[in-house]
């Protein structure tokens, strides 16, 4: 990023009032933008920290390197660096998707920082392995998925993005279509292949932070055995909150009914 510091890089904004911190950190294909509907929800209680992953189409392409940002640990790097640049000493944190796994990387390595995570849409490991786990995705499709974002990322978008959003609520998947359109097709297709081969349940147990685990009632990308699974492995106390909604995206297509459910957990 050069001279440019990471908290104009990343479009860091603080909002709100109150005495403690608290992050909205977005997933793959939005960008901070996903969290204004529930954002005014927190502002009187918390100052609410949100920035934008370098893969948002929101953020200065040039800044994405791809030799960097090969594994989630450079996006991690950029997490801490924000939170040190801020001069945070202890937040919570909400991260959906990409950023949930970010978040849970950022507490093995900082766990004072972290008062409780709060994972929504969160896996380890997208693909299936045998019958020990089921990540939801064989090798083939996920393949399948890549050829398809490569021939033509407009149509793909168009197809992917109302099965994510999976609720019948139109001005959701104009929102999500909006953010994917926004994102360089290079850069969003180098992206899903990071996360989508990652494998991160061998880090679980490392997890020692107090997590909640958020998992809508059918979610195309995270099936709810893994948010079991993640239950089982998380190294620290965890629990699951199955929220009463459908997809990927609960903060764009049930923004009240997620918010309401967020100041449930950080009440716990």
């Amino acid at each position: 990023m050069g001279s440019t510091s990471i908290l104009d890089a990343l479009n860091v904004h603080v909002e709100g009032s109150g005495d403690k911190y608290l992050v909205f950190a977005h997933g793959f294909g939005t960008d901070q933008s996903a969290w204004q509907r529930v954002l005014p929800y927190f502002t009187r209680s918390y100052k609410v920290i949100l920035y934008d992953l370098v893969c948002a189409g929101s953020v200065n392409p040039d800044y994405f390197d791809y030799r960097r940002y090969t594994a989630l640990d450079a996006y991690v790097d950029d997490l801490l660096n924000i939170l040190d640049s801020l001069h945070v000493t202890r937040c919570a944190y909400v991260g959906h998707s990409i950023s949930a796994m970010i978040g849970m990387l950022a507490s093995i390595r900082r766990p004072e920082l972290f008062s409780k995570l709060i994972l929504i849409g969160a896996s380890p490991r997208f693909l299936n392995d045998g019958e020990n786990y089921h990540g939801g995705f064989e090798q083939g499709e996920i393949e399948h998925v890549f050829s398809a974002m490569e021939a033509n990322y407009e149509a793909w978008v168009n197809g992917f993005a109302p099965l994510a959003v999976g609720a019948d609520v139109p001005t959701a998947v104009r929102e999500f279509s909006r953010t994917l359109f926004n994102m360089r097709p290079d850069i969003s297709l180098f992206v899903s292949r990071t996360v989508f081969n990652s494998d991160l349940r061998g880090i679980l147990g490392l997890v020692k932070v107090p997590c909640c685990i958020m998992q809508t009632a059918r979610d195309m990308s995270v099936p709810a055995a893994v948010a079991t699974y993640m239950k089982e492995h998380l190294g620290g106390k965890s629990t699951v909150q199955w929220l009463d909604t459908e997809g990927h995206l609960p903060h764009l297509s049930a923004p009240s009914y997620l918010a309401h459910q967020l100041e449930i957990a950080l009440s716990q």
